[in-house]
């Protein structure tokens, strides 16, 4: 505390010089007096106004970290899958996806990984768990297929050697593959969007298929249209895996053309999944994460 500081605090009150009492005469008992009263209350140091002032500041640190520690985790770990949000955030990047809500399993039907589900099977209709479109996305409707599901053939287009056309879509059918949904979107900027979802029998055939017949841990299996080099994406942060969903990301190295390719494989229970998203000149990492995320919700 400063000089000036110690000068604001009032000083202790001098006690009043009392005057000399008279001498008493003598007496056989000496007679009481009145009880004096008690001292006046001493006035309260104020704080330190230094302290406050550092308390405040790392008050408001701890607010900032904090605060930015919940838009790094997406704001999606903790969330119930009845409850997803679309993370309305775009200052860092993020779309604006509507509030998700699980959608309504048929009656007596248990969830994909209940106790009494072991096959692990998704009983929601598949059609309503593939990811919606973000604010100001204009739709694919060449994924629209029939009813909303979308034939094989138009799948395994996308895959950029014939051979493996051929090859994938005759594993699918060896695997009794049940069906296929999808929906796609450009955004604004030009990235394009891709999410198929494909429903198997059991979780163990799906597994199957995910590995290692679709991916490896440095690349995947089918290389698609317009990204010949897919390699492992190391930088995918676990923030954006969900419980109950393997999750493999790749993107393509530069140099990668007149457009960057991202995709990642999903597995959940009998279910698979594939979101690819493709941009002219770089497609950016955040909405890819917070994409995969969203949908990795719905799955698990």
């Amino acid at each position: 505390m400063t000089d000036q500081q110690h000068s604001m605090v009032p000083s202790e009150p001098e006690a009043a010089e009392a005057p000399e009492a008279p001498e008493a005469p003598e007496a056989p008992q000496a007679v009481e007096g009145p009880p004096s009263a008690e001292p006046a209350p001493q006035p309260r140091p104020r704080k330190d106004r230094r302290v406050l002032r550092a308390a405040l500041r790392w008050t408001a640190a701890v607010v900032v970290f904090a605060a930015a520690g919940a838009g790094t985790a997406y704001g999606i770990t903790q969330m119930e899958r009845t409850d997803v949000p679309g993370l309305a955030t775009a200052s860092d990047g993020r779309w604006d996806y509507p509030r998700l809500a699980e959608p309504p399993l048929p009656a007596g039907s248990p969830g994909p990984f209940a106790d009494d589900n072991p096959a692990n099977a998704h009983y929601a209709d598949l059609r309503a768990l593939v990811l919606p479109a973000p604010k100001g996305a204009k739709a694919d409707a060449s994924l629209r297929g029939a009813d909303g599901w979308l034939a094989t053939k138009d799948f395994v287009a996308q895959y950029a050697s014939a051979d493996d056309r051929r090859e994938f879509a005759q594993n699918l059918t060896d695997d009794g593959l049940r069906h296929i949904a999808a929906r796609g979107w450009t955004m604004p900027d030009g990235t394009r969007t891709r999410v198929y979802l494909l429903q198997f029998d059991t979780s163990a055939v799906a597994d199957d298929l995910f590995s290692p017949g679709l991916v490896s841990y440095d690349s995947t299996v089918y290389a698609l249209k317009g990204a010949p080099d897919a390699a492992y994406d190391d930088a995918f942060p676990d923030v954006a895996r969900a419980e109950n969903v393997s999750v493999s990301a790749y993107t393509e190295k530069r140099p990668y053309g007149s457009e960057q390719v991202r995709q990642a494989y999903l597995k959940s229970g009998d279910t698979l999944a594939l979101v690819v998203q493709s941009r002219k000149g770089g497609a950016k990492a955040v909405p890819f994460e917070q994409t995969v995320a969203l949908q990795s919700q719905l799955l698990g």
